[in-house]
């Protein structure tokens, strides 16, 4: 349930996976809708092979006051992973206590796992390695749900971001959420994202 503002003294945010999925994008959508919401908010990006298909991480932390941008380990509320592998990478932030992971099923294999020609993991062996770290996991083909939608799969970012406000696991009221999405991408492409917004349940 989204909670007023004045009442979250810090909420933490990793969003995770691989270039060219949109990850900058919704990290930004989130950091601008927890400001016009009255958060005190800072992001951080962490690349890795910052080129389209390398890993890369975006932190954001919002609350009463917030003086770093850096998560430390064990302390994320949501883990947004735009890629199952990716997820993994993100572990190390996620608590049993009190993370919420939401996994695109979709593979989209990163540029180090080709390169290296490392054997990618079975959905459900990640899926099961991550039991041990967070409270909750919801895994969805966001990509695939994206296209069909929207004809595109650039979009299944704001997909899972949908269901982070639908299942009431980010504090900043769906408002502020699409406010901040017709801010941030281009005019002729706001209907569409607003669309696959308003699908996720």
């Amino acid at each position: 349930m989204v909670e007023n503002a004045k009442d979250v003294k810090e909420f933490n945010v990793v969003v995770i996976g691989v270039g060219g999925q949109g990850l900058l994008t919704l990290a930004g959508i989130i950091s601008e809708a927890a400001l016009k919401q009255g958060y005190d908010v800072k992001m951080s990006e962490l690349h890795g092979l910052s080129q389209r298909g390398g890993s890369v991480a975006c932190q954001i932390r919002f609350g009463e006051k917030i003086y770093s941008s850096l998560i430390k380990p064990g302390r994320a509320d949501l883990i947004i992973a735009l890629e199952p592998l990716e997820a993994l990478r993100a572990a190390k932030f996620a608590s049993e206590k009190k993370t919420t992971i939401i996994i695109n099923t979709h593979k989209t294999k990163p540029v180090s796992v080709m390169v290296s020609n490392e054997k990618y993991p079975s959905l459900e062996a990640v899926k099961k390695e991550l039991k041990d770290f967070v409270k909750d996991a919801i895994d969805t083909d966001a990509t695939e749900i994206a296209i069909k939608a929207t004809g595109t799969p650039v979009t299944a970012n704001i997909y899972m971001l949908g269901i982070a406000s639908a299942r009431g696991l980010i504090p900043i009221e769906k408002a502020m959420l699409l406010e901040s999405i017709k801010e941030t991408v281009p005019e002729k492409y706001f209907e569409m994202n607003k669309k696959i917004f308003e699908v996720a349940k």
